[in-house]
């Protein structure tokens, strides 16, 4: 084949504009980045996670290290991106359950949703250590994600329309156990009774707009976070039924799809009220997965298996994973 002259064989590789160190007639050398990078161990596609651990939420914090977390124990297991090692970070807690989480960067901490404790917990990201214990509501619910602003985490509830808010002080410091706020969810959002509603949650980046998804009904929210009035994000006739976990970059939005092994790909508007679903991403070695977390331009999802190891019951057996997809 005669190779264009903008095109170059580097290093077996067929390439555009690469300059030839040797001139015309010589060799074509790689360079040392490429050589690094060809000579880089991939990052695992799939990483295991504690058999029987029940794992739901993820959330990434600093470098390549993520958090999942054990919805029949409390347990938090920290692990790397790159290698696939991981450990307990927090043990398991009698009494407690992790749902959803998120990472303060500013604290380096961890916000946990306690599920049908009514809870919600703040650990230490580097230690494991308990900072704050709050009794969100009562037990019996299903307390199921937390989202982060500036000033305040918001967690959705299952079970109930309405949306638990922590107030944070100055540099996003811890309130007393009694500030808790409950905001009941108005304007456009529909609650089924006896099913499980709102679930993921995410702040935009300003933290003017909260994003939620009920997954009775499908349908995702736009709610004004001082007032809790929701505003139905119009997906042109679309929906996402059955959507748990929710990840917002930029406008695009991923929602985790658990019994369809899928994620839609939300493309929103700029002022977030309304979309339109681009494609899904499927992958062969989803199972159930529930939620998913972001690192290097891959998507990472929890394989919850909800199928064959229905929470809050432990799963001895059973084998659990976090899946890399392309985003």
């Amino acid at each position: 084949m005669r190779v264009p002259s903008t095109m170059l064989l580097c290093g077996g590789l067929l390439l555009v504009g690469c300059s030839d160190p040797a001139g015309p007639a010589g060799p074509a050398r790689p360079t040392a980045a490429r050589l690094a990078a060809a000579a880089a161990p991939a990052f695992p596609e799939v990483i295991a996670l504690p058999n029987g651990f029940s794992p739901e939420g993820i959330t990434f914090g600093r470098g390549t290290t993520f958090y999942v977390g054990s919805i029949p124990t409390g347990a938090i297991y920290q692990a790397d991106a790159r290698t696939g090692a991981g450990a307990l970070l927090v043990a398991a807690q009698p009494g407690r359950s992790a749902v959803g989480m998120t990472y303060d960067h500013r604290r380096d901490r961890l916000f946990v949703a306690g599920g049908p404790t009514g809870q919600a917990y703040v650990y230490d990201a580097s230690t494991g250590a308990t900072l704050a214990v709050y009794q969100l509501t009562a037990p019996g619910t299903l307390v199921n994600d937390v989202a982060l602003t500036g000033d305040a985490a918001y967690f959705t509830d299952s079970f109930q329309p309405v949306l638990y808010r922590l107030p944070l002080g100055p540099g996003g410091a811890l309130p007393a156990p009694g500030a808790v706020e409950v905001l009941p969810l108005t304007g456009d959002y529909q609650f089924v009774p006896g099913e499980i509603n709102g679930n993921g949650i995410v702040a935009t980046p300003d933290g003017g707009t909260l994003i939620t998804v009920n997954s009775a009904t499908g349908a995702l929210y736009a709610v004004d976070p001082a007032t809790g009035v929701a505003t139905a994000i119009d997906l042109a006739g679309g929906a996402v039924p059955a959507g748990d976990g929710i990840l917002l970059i930029g406008h695009t939005l991923y929602v985790v799809q658990g019994p369809f092994n899928q994620v839609s790909v939300v493309r929103l508007s700029p002022d977030y009220t309304s979309g339109v679903i681009e494609r899904v991403i499927t992958d062969a070695d989803l199972a159930f997965p529930s939620t998913i977390g972001e690192f290097g331009g891959s998507l990472y999802a929890v394989n919850a298996r909800f199928d064959v190891a229905p929470p809050p019951a432990p799963a001895p057996n059973v084998a659990f994973q976090v899946v890399r997809l392309p985003r």
